[in-house]
């Protein structure tokens, strides 16, 4: 008899449990190692129980819809990325655009990341400008690495030839709009990424 979808596999309640112990979202070599059984998870995927995000990576079908699916599947995939440009713009919402890749950092050196979903773009960073100013966000029980709002406008300066100098303008607008705004923050890291001279002028005429 076909299993109906989110009906509980028989069997499956101690590897649900785990489950949920790992966040409720988690790549399948995790589940394995915390003791699940590959065919129990294969069980549990059949009966509607857990649902696919990506390769490799799913979700308790009970749990709430995640807020951030693609961030939640590339932190899940690839740990070392720290999420950055218009990507973070957007979880900072100091944008109006609309992400249709996740840009992220990662060293210079290390091997590219493959991933079939969601589309990346990843970009290669080294000393203070890849270690500097990250920020851990807990979502839908996964920990994204993400830079703060001051580096990501001097990230947006310095690839301003890729993304728009536009795009880097309407963020520092928007981060000026908040209660937040730190212009030492930003002159800090506007130093780190080596945009100061870019940036400083039109800072200097927002004040």
């Amino acid at each position: 008899m076909k299993k109906r979808p989110g009906k509980k596999y028989n069997g499956g309640d101690k590897a649900i449990e785990i489950i949920r112990q790992l966040g409720g979202t988690f790549r399948t070599a995790e589940a394995i190692k915390a003791g699940v059984h590959p065919q129990t998870l294969y069980a549990l995927l059949h009966a509607g129980t857990i649902e696919r995000l990506s390769r490799g990576v799913y979700k308790l079908a009970d749990t709430e819809q995640v807020s951030h699916p693609d961030l939640v599947i590339v932190a899940t995939r690839i740990p070392q990325a720290v999420i950055c440009l218009v990507s973070a713009l957007a979880f900072h919402e100091m944008t109006s655009q609309i992400p249709h890749e996740v840009s992220f950092a990662i060293a210079k050196g290390a091997e590219t990341p493959r991933i079939d979903f969601p589309p990346i773009s990843v970009h290669r960073f080294s000393g203070e400008a890849l270690t500097a100013g990250i920020q851990n966000h807990e979502v839908d029980g996964v920990t994204i690495r993400i830079f703060c709002p001051e580096k990501t406008i001097a990230d947006c300066f310095k690839f301003r030839n890729k993304i728009g100098m536009d795009i880097a303008l309407e963020a520092l607008k928007l981060y000026k709009a908040r209660k937040g705004f730190n212009s030492s923050e930003l002159i800090k890291f506007a130093r780190i990424c080596r945009v100061e001279n870019i940036m400083r002028p039109y800072l200097e005429a927002m004040i």
